[in-house]
């Protein structure tokens, strides 16, 4: 297989609220837009983007409709510092306060208004014990 694109697709029962959420707080803009059916571009980078998804539209097999599972967006960003301010203000709710971890990234962790969780990530320098386990060409920096 040879994937041209790649991206997550968020079920919801609030399409346009969903998509707001990620317009305004992550700068997404609308690529496609239906009433079941709303796929997202980040303004920052066109190869970066996520759809949002009717829970209950037909097009989902009957085993997975209306289900929500546990999910985490991982938002690699300049700095995850900067974020946290900017959110926070905004009165996002963070369920995991900012932190520098010894595996190599600054981040932080908050939840979208449907329970998905969402870490705002700045790679950082890891401690010698976690840079022996990364392969020369991912090691953060």
């Amino acid at each position: 297989m040879k994937p041209t694109q790649f991206y997550p697709v968020l079920q919801t029962n609030d399409v346009a609220g969903t998509a707001a959420f990620y317009e305004t707080h992550f700068g997404f803009s609308q690529a496609f837009t239906s009433d079941w059916y709303v796929h997202l571009q980040s303004n920052a980078d066109p190869s970066v983007n996520l759809a949002i998804l009717d829970g209950t539209h037909e097009t989902i097999p009957d085993v997975g409709r209306g289900l929500t599972t546990s999910m985490l967006l991982n938002f690699e960003v300049e700095d995850a510092a900067a974020e946290y301010d900017r959110l926070t203000k905004l009165g996002l709710e963070v369920v995991k306060p900012l932190i520098d971890e010894d595996f190599g990234q600054r981040h932080f962790i908050l939840r979208d208004p449907n329970g998905v969780l969402i870490d705002v990530i700045t790679p950082i320098p890891p401690s010698a014990a976690f840079a022996a386990q990364y392969s020369a060409d991912a090691l953060p920096v």
